[in-house]
């Protein structure tokens, strides 16, 4: 299970930098999406994968972090905000400046 778990975080954290580095806004936000996700996963992980056991220490020889737990409920929270900023700072954007290039010029038209 560590294993197709730590595959996931690897293709979702490459995928997330693969569409930040791309010229359009969309695939930014996607790409920003994709990392929080990662990041989640990584502190969901890091509170000990255990199958059915309690948050609660005492109740089993086994207990899972509940540390974790609460922090991914927080980072859910503020990427959730995070995505919501950059989506109407994008659109913004798009209609000022009439193209959803990142850097606000479009490589397609000539330069004469």
């Amino acid at each position: 299970m560590e294993l197709l778990y730590a595959i996931t975080l690897g293709v979702l954290t490459s995928c997330g930098v693969y569409l930040l580095l791309r010229a359009r806004t969309f695939t930014v936000i996607l790409g920003l999406t994709l990392l929080s996700h990662a990041v989640n996963l990584y502190l969901f992980a890091s509170g000990r994968l255990v199958a059915g056991a309690p948050a609660i220490v005492g109740l089993t020889e086994r207990s899972a972090d509940p540390l974790p737990q609460a922090l991914v409920l927080t980072a859910i929270v503020i990427g959730f905000a995070m995505t919501a900023f950059v989506v109407v700072l994008a659109l913004k954007a798009a209609v000022e400046l009439r193209n959803d290039h990142v850097d606000g010029e479009n490589p397609d038209e000539d330069r004469a």
